[in-house]
């Protein structure tokens, strides 16, 4: 079977919607409302995800997105200048771990839905 996709987009849930809306906006994604508890976060034409009014703990417990960067170095220095891990209680910034593949950080968003953010080398 041959593909030729356009883009992917997962479904994550928020805790509180509103100010998981805020969170990704001040991250740099672009909103789109779909409807009053869903919308389209987008980072670039055809990367981004639907952000649902939707909890399940379980589900985003366990909910991890991994998104490519040009410079771990960099995303985690422009990170820090936002400030998001003090702005809000639940969100977590690391350090970069240094794997074999690449670098990487991890962002844990205000509902515990974690981010990697890493660069292959």
């Amino acid at each position: 079977m041959e593909h030729k996709p356009k883009s992917i987009r997962p479904f994550i849930g928020a805790k509180d919607f509103k100010e998981s809306s805020t969170f990704y906006k001040e991250l740099g994604f672009k909103e789109i409302p779909i409807s009053h508890n869903m919308s389209y976060f987008e980072v670039h034409e055809g990367y981004g995800f639907y952000l649902q009014d939707a909890y399940v703990k379980d589900w985003v417990d366990n909910t991890m997105l991994f998104l490519e960067v040009d410079s771990v170095e960099r995303y985690q220095s422009e990170l820090i200048k936002l400030d998001l891990h003090n702005k809000y209680q639940r969100v977590k910034l690391s350090s970069i771990v240094k794997n074999d593949w690449g670098d990487e950080i991890f962002l844990h968003d205000p509902s515990g839905i974690l981010w990697h953010f890493g660069e292959f080398h």
